[in-house]
């Protein structure tokens, strides 16, 4: 296998790779933020973008890094010569600017790229992000004297570092080099050393709203066809991407079918359902559907509580869960039973019990739990 066909730890299966991505839909505010930075006194050395998965951090770190590399910091900070130029309103750069194609083939020398590597002895991506991964930092910057240019690292996700890699890029961002921007790139920041949260700038993206969603999945490729795909999605594109590709739609329909058969639950309608998303070779819609499972619990729990989630995915879904979930009380037991079945599923993947038996077991346990008064 060839360097150009391995897998790319940091490209959602199915979707465009986010250098390839070249508008950000629904982060106004985020890119606000940064092209003040930029045209300021002072740009910050190094970025924090946290979020949801799949709302465009990775996709504003690459437009980032084409602006800063394109526009050099003698031009492209306000106020450093007599007459500067107008301030920016966009981090966009041209299409055909010569550091845009450079870096869309990752062969810009401004730019380096830190996420899970290869691993050539056991043919799969690694883990973590090692240490080795970290220590190119040091050969990378020192180039930075060679143009005057800004030297750029993206690290796609910080969360992926195991403790060694997290304790050598923290020496970085303690001692940063001169016209260095380091953009890292965090779904959980509350789990990172706090040394390193409080040397950045922290910038969190929210979730996307439904026309932001739907016009990042029109440019990656997968016009929304589903009105449901909205909520399931919860604002996140790459989300929803998995979801289309996996027909998670349709999936969710099935759950919602057996729930509604509860207390009296339609056991080989179940058998089918479990049989179609234990399939060999189907991991990517069995974790779909865990997590579609894991969704509805939560929205009918929700419904007791009297905050029904909408938008709906479907018409029959608000009917089916007051039913279930008429108030307080039955919410309670269904956050429970949510809590449960994470741990007894997640506990059962990890020892590799019989995924089959794992979501059959799941239902029992729905169905038990709604007979309950």
């Amino acid at each position: 296998m060839s360097d150009d066909d391995l897998p790319e730890a940091d490209r959602a299966d199915g979707a465009p790779h986010p250098r390839e991505t070249r508008t950000l839909f629904g982060q106004d505010a985020a890119q606000a933020d940064i092209l003040e930075a930029v045209t300021g006194t002072r740009m910050h050395h190094a970025w924090l973008l946290t979020g949801p998965k799949g709302v465009g951090k990775a996709t504003l770190a690459w437009g980032m890094a084409r602006y800063l590399i394109a526009t050099p910091p003698e031009t492209g900070e306000a106020g450093l010569f007599g007459d500067a130029p107008p301030p920016p309103t966009s981090l966009d750069i041209p299409s055909d600017h010569p550091v845009a194609h450079r870096i869309t083939a990752l062969s810009e020398p401004g730019l380096l790229l830190i996420r899970r590597a290869w691993d050539r002895d056991k043919k799969r991506l690694k883990a973590q992000i090692t240490v080795d991964e970290v220590r190119k930092l040091g050969s990378f910057f020192g180039l930075s004297a060679t143009d005057g240019g800004r030297r750029v690292v993206i690290v796609d996700s910080v969360d992926d570092m195991n403790p060694s890699a997290a304790n050598a890029l923290l020496k970085v961002l303690e001692e940063p080099p001169k016209n260095a921007a380091l953009i890292l790139i965090s779904h959980a920041p509350a789990r990172l050393l706090p040394t390193i949260r409080s040397r950045c700038r922290t910038l969190r993206l929210p979730a996307l709203s439904p026309e932001a969603l739907s016009e990042a999945l029109d440019q990656s490729g997968y016009p929304e066809t589903d009105p449901g795909l909205t909520a399931l999605a919860a604002g996140s594109v790459g989300s929803a991407i998995r979801l289309l590709i996996q027909d998670g739609p349709q999936l969710y329909a099935n759950i919602l079918a057996l729930l509604a058969s509860c207390p009296s639950l339609d056991r080989a309608r179940t058998q089918k359902f479990a049989e179609h998303i234990t399939q060999r070779g189907q991991e990517d819609r069995l974790a779909v559907a865990l997590t579609l499972l894991d969704l509805a619990l939560s929205r009918m729990s929700r419904t007791g509580t009297g905050l029904t989630p909408e938008p709906h995915v479907s018409t029959d879904e608000p009917q089916i869960f007051t039913r279930l979930s008429p108030d307080a009380r039955a919410a309670r037991k269904w956050a429970a039973l949510q809590q449960e079945l994470s741990r007894r599923i997640g506990h059962g993947r990890a020892v590799n019990v019989d995924a089959q038996s794992l979501v059959l077991d799941a239902f029992l346990k729905i169905n038990e739990t709604a007979a309950r008064p």
